[in-house]
């Protein structure tokens, strides 16, 4: 994880762990609105309403505050897929897991946008934590499918590209918010579009994959 400068420090005091965290809000603004390679220090000096020389005591450059970010956005993103519980119903771990990922679609979404526009580059900051702590986890949870399709709770399918489908079909609605809303319409600009949507996504997976075809078709 990148250290900010004063961080380094041998007591870092109430106020330089509120100016980070004023300076990591600004960025993530800016961030999220222009991608890491259309903004820049200046531009997040401004939005954090002080001097360029004041934010690179705190953070020496651009690069440290995005690394920031995409750590603590990774750190976050990671703990639903994490609380994927291999002792518990399927049913339950399923629309828990896409309700959680939704709920973080409608309170974060500029960390979403961060992470897309990261992504969408290459990932050149964070390929080593894509190809190693997220693939090995991803991995361990396909393990967990793996074994409800074995012990017959679920149905045949490619745990990986599963798992691919909730995190495309979730961070929709932070990264196409706009699109959203406005396809839905006026008076759709509240929360009922998250909840609508977790309804019919829990309805599509597990219909998909954990009820009976006969019992399905009785509920539609």
């Amino acid at each position: 994880m990148a250290i900010p400068r004063a961080a380094q420090t041998l007591r870092r005091t109430r106020i330089q762990e509120e100016k980070e965290e004023i300076i990591l809000e600004a960025a993530l603004e800016v961030f999220s609105q222009r991608g890491f390679h259309g903004s820049t220090i200046d531009q997040i000096a401004d939005v954090a309403g002080m001097s360029k020389p004041n934010l690179l005591y705190y953070f020496r450059t651009k690069e440290a505050m995005h690394r920031a970010l995409i750590d603590r956005v990774l750190e976050n993103w990671l703990e639903p897929l994490k609380a994927f519980d291999a002792d518990g119903d399927p049913e339950e771990e399923l629309c828990s897991y896409i309700r959680r990922k939704l709920e973080m679609a409608r309170d974060f979404p500029r960390e979403s946008r961060l992470f897309a526009n990261e992504v969408l580059q290459g990932a050149p900051h964070i390929i080593g934590v894509l190809e190693g702590p997220l693939k090995e986890l991803v991995d361990e949870k396909a393990e967990v499918i793996e074994a409800w399709i074995k012990a017959g709770k679920i149905r045949h399918c490619d745990p990986r590209h599963m798992i691919f489908s909730i995190w495309s079909t979730t961070q929709h609605y932070a990264d196409f918010d706009v699109q959203v809303k406005a396809v839905l319409g006026p008076g759709q600009d509240g929360d009922d579009r998250f909840e609508q949507a977790a309804q019919f996504l829990e309805q599509l997976f597990v219909d998909g994959l954990i009820r009976p075809v006969d019992v399905a078709l009785a509920d539609s």
